[in-house]
C-alpha cells in the first residue's frame, strides 16, 4: 500500500527528536540462545521501531554530512550497491533480479542484466562487487538466490552490455531468511562473502558447512594462500547473518550482523575467529576465549544492521528496522565513544552505504522490501556529503 510521503515520516521524526533530547546508545550483553526463528522482525506500524523509545541514541552533529540529494527514484528493492572505476555505478534489486547501471553522478537507470532469482521474503539478488582489476578484465561480481542454492557468479560489462554469467561459487544452502549476501573485495585482492546460517543455526558451529561464515576466496573461487584452514574457504565462524563487510584504514574488516531478537552486533573480524552463534547472542560468556565478543551492540528494535562503509575512521551503518544512520567513530581497531543515530525516521528503512568516488556517500532505501512504508519516489540513492 502506498501512502502519503510526508506525514509518517514527520510525525517519526518529531517523535525521534523528542526522544533524543534524553537518550543515549545502548548496548548489552546476551546469553545462550534457542534455534534461529524468522528474519529481521517486523516494523511497527506508527514509525521507525524503536523511534520513540526512551532509551534513543544521542543525536549526530552534522558529522560532515549534508542533507540528503535524490540521486535515484522508483528503484524495486534494491539491495547491491557498487561503483564502476568510471563513476557510474551498479544497483541490484533483490525481487526482480535486475542489476540497473546508474550514470556518473545519478539520473535514470538502465536494465544491463536480469539474474534468475528466486524471491522469498529475503532472497533474491543481494550483493554485488566490482573486481579490483575492472578497468582490465571487466568483471563485476553478485550473490544472488537461485531455484537450489545460494552462489555467487560474475559476468563481464562492456560499456553498458552485459556478457554471460558465470559461476564463481555454488551450492551454498539457501532459505527465505538468512542468507548473508554481501560480497566485497579487501585490500588484498581477494573476495569475501558474507553468508548467513540460512535458518540452520547449527550450520554457524559447523566448520565443514560454508553457511553461517565469513568466505574468502580468489576472485575464480578458490582457497587462497593464508586462509585460517588451508583447505578451506571459511575466514570467520558463528556467524548468523552477516549483510555488511568493511575495511579500516589499517586494513581491517569490520561487519555488521542481525540478531535474532535481543542483540545486533558489529564485529571486528579476525582470521580464524569464532563470533559465538547460536551459543552466544551479542555479548557474553567467551568459554574461555573460544568466542569473541562483538564491539558494538544494539537491540534489534534500535538497528537490523545492513550495508557499512567507513570513511575518515567513521564507521557509518544502515539499520532496516531502526530506520537510521547509525555513526561510529573508530581509532586503531577499536570503537571510541557512543555510537551516534541521523536520519532517524526521515528516510525509512535503509539497506546499503558505499562511498563515491567523490568521497560522498551513497545510501539506498528498503520501503518497498514489504516491510516498509513506502513513499512517493521509493525505493531511491540519496547522496550525502
Amino acid at each position: 500500500m502506498r501512502v502519503p510521503s510526508g506525514a509518517p515520516r514527520l510525525l517519526a521524526a518529531v517523535v525521534a527528536v523528542l526522544a533524543l533530547l534524553v537518550g543515549c546508545g545502548s548496548a548489552g550483553t546476551g546469553g545462550p540462545v534457542g534455534a534461529g526463528g524468522p528474519g529481521e522482525p517486523e516494523p511497527s506500524a506508527t514509525g521507525p521501531a524503536g523511534g520513540a523509545s526512551a532509551a534513543a541514541p544521542p543525536a549526530a552533529s552534522a558529522g560532515g554530512l549534508g542533507e540528503p540529494s535524490p540521486v535515484v527514484t522508483g528503484l524495486a528493492a534494491p539491495w547491491g550497491l557498487a561503483f564502476l572505476p568510471d563513476g557510474r555505478a551498479l544497483v541490484g534489486e533483490r525481487d526482480s533480479g535486475r542489476v540497473l547501471l546508474v550514470p556518473a553522478g545519478g539520473g535514470t537507470p538502465v536494465d544491463i542484466l536480469t539474474l534468475p532469482v528466486t524471491h522469498r521474503s529475503e532472497s533474491g539478488l543481494l550483493g554485488l562487487a566490482i573486481s579490483p582489476h575492472h578497468e582490465t578484465d571487466s568483471l563485476v561480481y553478485a550473490y544472488y538466490t537461485s531455484a537450489s542454492d545460494n552462489r555467487i557468479v560474475r559476468f563481464r560489462l562492456d560499456g553498458a552490455r552485459a556478457g554471460a554469467v558465470e559461476d564463481v561459487l555454488t551450492g551454498l544452502r539457501a532459505a527465505p531468511n538468512h542468507n548473508g549476501g554481501r560480497i566485497a573485495f579487501g585490500p588484498d585482492g581477494l573476495l569475501y562473502a558474507a553468508v548467513g546460517d540460512a535458518g540452520n543455526p547449527g550450520a554457524a558451529q559447523d566448520p565443514s558447512s560454508l553457511n553461517g561464515k565469513i568466505l574468502r576466496m580468489t576472485p575464480e573461487g578458490a582457497v587462497p594462500a593464508g586462509n585460517p584452514t588451508p583447505s578451506s574457504l571459511v575466514y570467520s565462524l558463528g556467524h548468523r547473518n552477516v549483510q555488511g563487510l568493511a575495511w579500516d584504514a589499517g586494513g581491517r574488516l569490520w561487519a555488521s550482523e542481525f540478531g535474532q531478537n535481543t542483540f545486533d552486533e558489529i564485529n571486528l573480524i579476525t582470521p580464524g575467529a569464532n563470533y559465538g552463534w547460536p551459543v552466544v547472542e551479542g555479548t557474553g560468556d567467551t568459554d574461555g576465549g573460544r568466542y569473541t565478543n562483538p564491539q558494538v551492540t544494539w537491540t534489534t528494535a534500535e538497528a537490523s544492521p545492513s550495508g557499512i562503509a567507513i570513511r575518515d575512521d567513521i564507521l557509518y551503518v544502515a539499520a532496516l528496522r531502526g530506520e537510521r544512520l547509525w555513526l561510529v567513530e573508530l581509532a586503531d581497531g577499536r570503537v571510541t565513544g557512543e555510537p551516534k543515530a541521523l536520519l532517524a525516521g526521515e528516510l525509512g528503512r535503509l539497506r546499503t552505504i558505499v562511498t563515491a568516488p567523490d568521497g560522498g556517500l551513497w545510501l539506498t532505501t528498503s520501503n518497498t522490501d514489504g516491510r516498509g512504508r513506502p513513499a512517493t519516489g521509493d525505493d531511491r540513492i540519496v547522496s550525502l556529503r
